[in-house]
């Protein structure tokens, strides 16, 4: 009978993720050599192979799981019973909590998918867009007037704007965290979300002029 793979083994590619998500975040995932990796989880480079046969693979473990963490509360959410308001409230707070507990991983979901072999990098954008779609069902659902709600993707990309970038501005340690931002995050794209209008459509010249 075939034997399974330890815990110890998990915990040391879980250990080697979160130390190669850090190299990455820091240095780049181009500047980043398997020896830096190796070096920094204070393993021999053929122990490193064990775990992870090449940098690309490290890379998509990172992102993968990074992103699918985020696909998963999603669909938790929408199977939820809580009404649109604190639906898309829990979103925001709980994606902004995913983000404070994986900075590193996510500016490498950020900055360096566009390294991974195109194959790799559809399953990975796969689910980002399966991410953006749920957020974007929760806030067309607080826009009932909106008949064909043409701005659901776009406030959402706005919101995600404010989210996705904190990593570049939030100080460690400063009087602003997470966990307190996220309601004002909520609040402030609730709070404008009703008065948001879709724009008249382009007005094209009914009357040429004549040369």
């Amino acid at each position: 009978m075939p034997r399974g793979r330890s815990a110890t083994y998990d915990d040391q590619r879980e250990f080697i993720l979160a130390q190669a998500a850090q190299l990455f975040a820091r240095r780049g995932y181009p500047a980043t050599s398997m020896n830096q990796v190796a070096e920094a989880c204070n393993l021999s480079k053929a122990t490193l192979y064990h775990y992870y046969k090449d940098k690309s693979s490290l890379l998509i473990s990172i992102a993968e799981t990074h992103v699918s963490k985020l696909a998963a509360l999603v669909a938790e959410e929408e199977a939820s019973t809580h009404t649109d308001e604190e639906r898309l409230r829990r979103f925001i707070y709980r994606i902004v909590e995913e983000y404070a507990g994986a900075q590193d991983a996510h500016r490498v979901l950020t900055d360096d998918v566009r390294f991974l072999e195109e194959e790799d990098r559809e399953r990975v954008l796969n689910q980002e867009r399966e991410v953006v779609a749920g957020f974007a069902r929760a806030v067309s659902a607080l826009r009932p007037g909106a008949p064909s709600d043409d701005l659901a993707k776009p406030l959402t990309m706005l919101l995600f704007g404010m989210i996705n970038w904190m990593f570049t501005w939030m100080k460690p340690g400063g009087r602003l965290d997470h966990a307190s931002i996220a309601p004002i995050v909520a609040d402030l794209f609730l709070g404008g979300i009703g008065a948001v209008k879709s724009p008249p459509a382009p007005q094209l010249d009914s009357v040429k002029e004549s040369g």
